[in-house]
């Protein structure tokens, strides 16, 4: 029916009795997850209720206005105007994905929450070399956060894969120093020299997490729209959790998701998502490496599909039930705060927006380059 993820743990063996209707409530804000075909989500006593139809039975659930963040249709649905209505008046938003993970579009209210100066800051740096520091930055961060998740692995595979990953150490580090060495005046002026050196890094890494997990999950590097394989089908679906929750930061801090320093601006591209999220890709690797790693994912949580493979509802209940703990639930020590990966990312995200309109924040991205 629906999944609830909230910021507070389960009673171990519970949680996959509780997945569908019965995840447990508190007062934290949580996200709601519908992934019931046909479900449709209106408004019932001032509250959020959903109802979908199982067998033949229609059931209905209740969600109270103040315990929900968001709310996330996976699947075919039907929405209210008073729900919407209701979810704008209390800075909700309503997002919807498409089957691969990707948001197709969200409500989300019409004020700025932020001065314009930002905006304006924001695009004078698309065309200066602030644009370029930025860029340097949270590209540095993507490889230096890649480097530690294979020295992490490394630590327990020294005797089989040591030579062959401390080559890839070696590779990737350079390819690092190279990004953060370059200069120019801009951006543009080095876009194609930083993509070949992203790129180069991302192929040789992904070689190592295939290279790494058991023969039945190995894979052929990265492929998209559609995934070739069981892996690229779950990680393009937590990429695509990934994309919202980066826009929908973004837009909090003041931000213009579309105006990027480093990918192009082409017509309706969210160019500074595709930007800012780099540092934090690695929260979808690690989850997903770690369900393929522990051998939590099977042939029923994926569909063949015309040359690829999808992931199916129960495969997107496995995901998103880790990927939300892991950067919903779960705490890191980060700028001198115990706190959870998303605020983390929502944290950098006024730091950038600040550090734009030339305010000085202590722990700036040249004091903290590692988020994992």
């Amino acid at each position: 029916m629906l999944e609830r993820m909230n910021r507070h743990k389960v009673k171990k063996g519970h949680a996959q009795k509780m997945l569908l209707k019965d995840w447990v409530t508190n007062t934290q804000k949580m996200d709601i997850y519908i992934s019931s075909y046909g479900a449709y989500l209106h408004v019932s006593d001032e509250m959020f209720a959903i109802k979908v139809t199982i067998d033949g039975a229609s059931k209905h659930q209740k969600v109270a206005v103040h315990k929900v963040r968001s709310i996330i249709f996976t699947t075919h649905g039907a929405v209210s105007t008073e729900a919407i209505r209701l979810a704008l008046k209390n800075n909700i938003d309503i997002l919807f994905l498409e089957s691969n993970g990707q948001p197709i579009g969200r409500f989300w209210h019409s004020k700025l929450g932020s001065t314009t100066k930002i905006r304006k800051e924001q695009l004078a740096a698309s065309l200066n070399e602030k644009g370029l520091f930025y860029t340097k930055q949270w590209l540095g961060r993507k490889l230096e956060n890649q480097l530690v998740f294979i020295k992490d692995l490394k630590k327990h595979r020294s005797e089989k894969h040591g030579a062959y990953l401390e080559e890839k150490l070696s590779q990737i580090s350079a390819l690092k120093a190279s990004i953060l060495g370059c200069e120019a005046s801009t951006v543009s002026g080095i876009a194609d020299s930083l993509r070949g050196w992203e790129g180069t890094s991302g192929r040789l890494y992904f070689q190592v997490l295939s290279h790494i997990l058991p023969k039945t999950y190995q894979f052929s590097g990265r492929s998209s729209r559609p995934a070739k394989d069981s892996f690229n089908a779950f990680l393009n679906y937590a990429y695509g959790i990934l994309y919202s929750k980066v826009e929908k930061a973004l837009i909090i801090g003041g931000i213009d998701p579309y105006v990027g320093f480093m990918h192009r601006d082409d017509y309706n591209q969210k160019s500074m998502v595709f930007d800012f999220i780099e540092a934090y890709r690695i929260y979808a690797e690690r989850v997903v490496f770690r369900l393929f790693s522990a051998k939590k994912v099977n042939k029923s949580h994926t569909n063949e599909i015309t040359n690829g493979y999808s992931l199916n509802k129960e495969g997107k209940i496995l995901l998103v039930e880790a990927f939300m703990k892991y950067v919903d639930e779960d705490k890191i020590k980060y700028r001198n705060r115990h706190q959870t990966r998303l605020n983390a990312m929502q944290q950098d995200a006024h730091v950038f927006a600040n550090t734009l309109i030339g305010k000085e924040i202590k722990n700036n991205l040249k004091d903290e380059t590692i988020i994992i």
